[in-house]
């Protein structure tokens, strides 16, 4: 029996712990002092992954573009229990949309053979969610997004999708199939950097050349700008004993209307 294979992309963004400066045509970050880390969503969906390994065979593969801080990602993931990791070079600098991520990656799943493509549902530095029905309309295969369970069958795979409102819908779905998911069935399992070291020494991380370089959403969004947060300046600093700044804060409600003198 042929296990099935399971392709995980993952996607580095900003460590939002960071203070982000944006670069002198405002059409990016500055990525030159910031640090990258994997979404959260992408290491969801690897632990689901793992957790289909575990329970009924398959082969877990990783697939990043080259991004910064990105070999380190995707050496942890090795370290998890993905069975190997691809690099996609050659896409452009800079920060890729969903359009142009799922376009490249459908153009490289193409020429690969795969049951199942599960993606994080969506990424923190766009929150667009669109990644999985993107990339499944592009493949042709069914999709499901907003998945917190996967349960391989023959030939399909049931998924369980949280809703709005909390309602939990269970679907089955054909194979080969795009899920997008929002939360695994444990949480991303810890790699200690002993076993992220070993798989660094290991190899297994392989370098390919991205399908086409991206030049531009073909649909979708297009970003032209970004604008940092504008200083309002409403802050003022109250100095003086308690009573005088009690009386300036009570003034203050007063003159919004928010209390009665």
């Amino acid at each position: 029996m042929i296990a099935m294979r399971i392709v995980v992309p993952v996607k580095q963004v900003p460590d939002l712990v960071e203070e982000l400066e944006l670069n002198s045509e405002g059409s990016d970050i500055d990525r030159e002092f910031v640090k990258f880390v994997a979404n959260e969503w992408d290491e969801q969906a690897l632990e689901e992954a793992l957790l289909i390994k575990e329970a009924v065979g398959a082969q877990v593969s990783v697939v990043a573009f080259d991004e910064p801080d990105v070999d380190q990602t995707l050496y942890t993931a090795l370290a998890r229990g993905a069975d190997d990791a691809v690099k996609l070079t050659g896409a452009g600098d800079g920060w890729l949309s969903t359009a142009e991520r799922a376009r490249l990656l459908a153009q490289w799943l193409s020429g690969q053979s795969y049951d199942m493509v599960i993606t994080g549902v969506q990424a923190s530095d766009d929150l667009d969610g669109q990644l999985a029905g993107t990339l499944g309309g592009l493949l042709g295969v069914p999709h499901a997004s907003v998945v917190v369970g996967v349960e391989p069958g023959s030939g399909s795979v049931t998924v369980t999708q949280e809703l709005a409102g909390g309602t939990v819908v269970t679907t089955e779905i054909a194979t080969p199939c795009v899920v997008g998911m929002q939360t695994a069935r444990q949480a991303p399992r810890y790699a200690p950097i002993s076993r992220i070291r070993q798989a660094m020494s290991a190899g297994g991380l392989e370098s390919v050349e991205a399908p086409g370089e991206a030049t531009g959403p073909a649909e979708g969004v297009e970003l032209l700008r970004l604008y940092p947060p504008e200083k309002a300046g409403r802050a003022e600093m109250i100095s003086g004993d308690a009573p005088a700044v009690a009386e300036r804060i009570v003034e203050i409600l007063a003159s919004k209307g928010l209390v009665k003198l």
